[in-house]
């Protein structure tokens, strides 16, 4: 059970399940975590934080009588406080990477606890809250157009529990940095990360033991959840909410070239540019994601695996449009140059996909952790150069995803 309460109840043992606040200001990278570590409370402690969700399933409860709320008694309380939040106004002024990370991750904690609200109100049977939508495309997509990689590259940092409301911030933050690579309208593009938000909405009537299920579907499992994208579909459809742009991704986005997608096995031709993009987004998110069932691939060889899949599944140049969007070596790879260093790229730089900014902090040759130190492969004068990707699952490096996002881990 899901129980929101006041930061100073908070004791080592508990399982937090998301920060609460209307700008969401807190130094992990993850949101869900059992506390195991006195450190991790003292920075709640210290943030502006003044409550959180704890999951009572996975962790300690507060002692009875303590005053707590449980989680359907704030559906229509965490829409509201959103929507009624004092926005700033919109700031679409380019900034570096590391200067993003901290907004984007406000974005995101508070997008996750929004997807979460209307799931559970579609999975009740009602209308889906378009206004909250919009209003965080509109925030998702202001911060992609100030740096492109920062929320893309911190919306894929999710864990299984996250995994379905997260992958909808994602595919969002994706649809729209696609949608500014192939120059489409503003109105386009909006509708674009519309979809991306909802595209998975059939997944709320799915039931939670097949949608969560630690392991490979049987074939009637899988066929259940083949349904997802006509039942996403005739739900917006029926309340009429959204564009046919944004109910053609709902419905084709498991669609591939060579006709053996679904829901309607469309080939080729057949399916629109948004569909295409759609499908895209999608895959790219799934794989390089934690599942129950198998750790995300490195984004770099995630897009190597996927090119070999234009081959009858993915429309290749809106492919190619793709990697251009994120880099060939997208933030969060784990690269080896040619000195036998070992480098994560922590920015892309615009004179070069081939030559990202890299932040250097292994040695093969001695086998030893270096003092971190980040190159722009772009430099002029710059001798280094990447000579491959590496497996971060033969590394085994803890602390990879701190190193490039600057953002403490928890002790999960």
């Amino acid at each position: 059970m899901l129980k929101r309460i006041n930061v100073q109840e908070l004791t080592l043992g508990m399982h937090i399940d998301g920060f609460c606040g209307p700008w969401m200001d807190h130094p992990f990278w993850r949101n869900h975590f059992v506390l195991t570590d006195p450190q991790d409370i003292d920075r709640v402690l210290a943030s502006t934080i003044r409550e959180v969700w704890i999951d009572t399933t996975k962790g300690l409860d507060v002692p009875p009588g303590t005053e707590t709320v449980m989680q359907a008694e704030t559906i229509q309380a965490v829409v509201q406080e959103i929507l009624q939040t004092d926005a700033p106004a919109r700031d679409t002024m380019p900034t570096s990477t590391a200067a993003e990370y901290a907004r984007a991750a406000q974005i995101c904690a508070k997008s996750k606890q929004a997807v979460m609200a209307m799931f559970q109100e579609a999975r009740m049977g009602n209308t889906v809250d378009t206004e909250l939508a919009h209003h965080l495309v509109r925030e998702v997509s202001d911060s992609v157009i100030r740096n492109p990689g920062a929320m893309i590259s911190l919306a894929r940092l999710k864990n299984a529990d996250d995994y379905t409301y997260m992958h909808s911030v994602a595919v969002c933050a994706l649809m729209i940095s696609l949608s500014r690579q192939l120059k489409l309208s503003e109105e386009q593009t909006r509708s674009m990360g519309l979809a991306g938000l909802l595209h998975d909405l059939g997944k709320a009537l799915m039931p939670m033991e097949v949608l969560n299920k630690p392991g490979k579907l049987t074939d009637a499992e899988f066929h259940i959840i083949k349904s997802h994208p006509v039942q996403g579909h005739n739900m917006l459809a029926e309340k009429e909410v959204v564009n046919g742009r944004v109910l053609d991704v709902v419905l084709h986005h498991h669609e591939k070239l060579d006709g053996t997608g679904y829901p309607h096995g469309q080939k080729g031709d057949d399916i629109s540019l948004f569909a295409k993009m759609g499908a895209i987004c999608d895959v790219y998110d799934a794989i390089t994601s934690n599942r129950p069932y198998k750790r995300g691939w490195d984004p770099a060889e995630s897009l190597k695996k996927m090119a070999e899949w234009t081959n009858g599944h993915l429309d290749p140049k809106i492919f190619q449009a793709f990697v251009k969007s994120l880099g060939i070596y997208p933030t969060g790879s784990l690269v080896r140059l040619g000195s036998g260093r070992l480098g994560v790229v922590v920015e892309q730089s615009p004179r070069s996909l081939l030559k990202p900014v890299v932040k250097v902090f292994f040695s093969t040759k001695s086998d030893m952790r270096l003092p971190p130190e980040v190159l722009d492969l772009s430099e002029p004068g710059c001798k280094e150069k990447i000579t491959g990707r590496e497996d971060p699952e033969f590394w085994r490096f803890k602390d990879l995803n701190e190193l490039w996002s600057g953002m403490a881990q928890t002790a999960a």
